[in-house]
């Protein structure tokens, strides 16, 4: 079999569907301003894969004042944290099944050990990271986590997220946006980010062992 026969036309299908709604789900709520944020950051923390930082980011670089961002970082902060409360709710409610029907085996076992091992500590990493925030409100709701901490983790970690994207982009702005113009920021940001993410990388795929482990034992 042929090196370029490789191709998992199922996945690459999935990820195209995505990409059709995620663009559709953006597209609608720029319409709607903070309204359509909140929309976003609320039904992305229980549902739907849009990202509201596809919002945040411009809507930022677009504020007259640091009221406006300040506001901006509130409303998708906020938001995210009562979605993930409804996808809290939706894990306690539908239990385990809506977890194996959405996400891998793999996926499963690492958001148990990420819960299990870190508590609201790994909410917090799900809130302010990649790893998919509404699959780990689903476990903790169907592992019945106190919710006060699950509430507590996720505001301080949706806050430093946004605040960051406010904060980066409401002081510098179209400077910060001219930097990644310039190829030497781009070498120098891959080589940091490979010195952070590939240890991560390692970290999170060896979560997937905790996890087996601890469901076995």
């Amino acid at each position: 079999m042929s090196a370029g026969s490789n191709v998992h036309p199922e996945k690459d299908g999935r990820r195209y569907v995505l990409k059709g709604i995620t663009d559709s789900i953006i597209e609608w709520a720029e319409g709607f301003g903070l309204l359509g944020l909140a929309v976003v950051s609320a039904s992305e923390a229980a549902l739907q894969p849009a990202p509201p930082d596809l919002l945040v980011i411009p809507m930022v670089l677009g504020a007259d004042s640091s009221l406006d961002i300040l506001t901006i970082v509130l409303v998708a902060t906020v938001s995210s944290v009562i979605g993930a409360v409804a996808g809290y709710g939706i894990g306690a409610y539908a239990g385990r099944p809506i977890l194996e029907r959405f996400a891998s085996d793999a996926t499963v076992a690492r958001l148990d050990a990420l819960i299990d091992r870190y508590g609201s500590a790994g909410i917090f990493l799900a809130a302010v990271s990649p790893i998919p925030y509404k699959a780990l409100a689903w476990a903790a709701g169907a592992g019945r986590m106190d919710l006060r901490l699950f509430v507590a983790a996720g505001l301080f970690g949706r806050g430093i997220r946004f605040g960051m994207e406010g904060l980066l982009l409401g002081l510098w702005g179209e400077d910060f946006l001219g930097l990644l113009e310039d190829p030497l920021v781009w070498l120098v940001g891959g080589i940091v980010g490979l010195a952070l993410f590939v240890p991560m990388i390692g970290w999170w795929s060896d979560l997937a062992g905790e996890g087996y482990s601890e469901n076995q034992s």
